[in-house]
């Protein structure tokens, strides 16, 4: 399935880039800074916030016209806030940079657009490192998307989402994120794209995002409980054969990796 435009001279699609926010004053103005630090000169900055009660939204409004949308309102949670950005999106690509998180240099959105370029791809992914929250320049894990493949849904595996652009016509045809999941809709979402539509896709050989520890499907064993229930139930609904060893498993992998890495 490929939704490219057939118009491939001067290349410069519109870029959409979606921020999300809730009471994240501490945080968002860096995300902000790494968007509009970049190089690539087509891109649309929409922020969704939640209804912010500490300042947030006078940060965000501050920047003026610098952010091509904002929207402050109650929401259903962070895809219902994602989905709110999306259908307000008038980009021809789509991508989500969280308010914990920041771009990992300042060319990422301009070697995207050149990805989807070369390679006449819908969607295109890459790697995302994690910084510890009081000191960003130290990275603690780096999550490579390079061996992934689509049939590492099994096991629970995905592309990292963070990283993770595609075409908005995508989401028109193929639909939005599915709100009634806690955790694992941006699972739920790649599965439909990648494994059962297809949709052809460029990994790319780099950090995208530099993100902040203690998210919210790695801050507990609740939440990791939750996590791996919906990945389970997201590939019943897409027609991957698994169970919970092969989901759970992917943890024996990340162990193995570790001490691999140690060697």
């Amino acid at each position: 399935m490929n939704f490219a435009s057939n118009n491939m001279t001067s290349y410069t699609p519109t870029i959409s880039v979606i921020t999300v926010s809730f009471n994240n004053i501490g945080t968002i103005a860096e995300t902000i800074s790494s968007v509009l630090a970049q190089t690539y000169p087509n891109i649309e900055y929409i922020i969704i916030d939640g209804a912010s009660t500490d300042g947030t939204i006078n940060l965000i409004k501050s920047y003026g016209n610098r952010i091509h949308r904002f929207l402050s309102e109650p929401d259903n949670g962070i895809y219902d806030a994602i989905n709110k950005g999306i259908r307000l999106a008038t980009g021809d690509i789509i991508g989500i940079l969280n308010s914990d998180d920041f771009f990992y240099n300042n060319c990422v959105i301009e070697k995207v657009a050149q990805a989807f370029d070369a390679y006449d791809a819908d969607a295109v992914y890459g790697d995302i490192q994690f910084v510890k929250p009081e000191n960003t320049s130290k990275i603690v894990r780096y999550y490579s998307s390079k061996k992934f493949n689509i049939n590492m849904f099994k096991i629970g595996f995905m592309p990292a989402h963070p990283s993770f652009y595609a075409r908005k016509a995508l989401f028109e045809k193929l639909g939005y994120y599915k709100t009634d999941y806690k955790i694992a809709a941006d699972f739920e979402l790649l599965a439909r794209f990648l494994y059962v539509n297809k949709v052809k896709s460029k990994y790319l050989e780099m950090p995208f995002v530099s993100m902040r520890t203690g998210g919210v499907s790695n801050s507990s064993i609740l939440s990791k409980l939750i996590l791996n229930k919906e990945i389970a139930r997201a590939c019943k609904e897409n027609g991957i054969r698994t169970n919970y060893f092969n989901i759970y498993s992917k943890y024996f992998l990340k162990v193995f990796e570790y001490f691999r890495k140690q060697r």
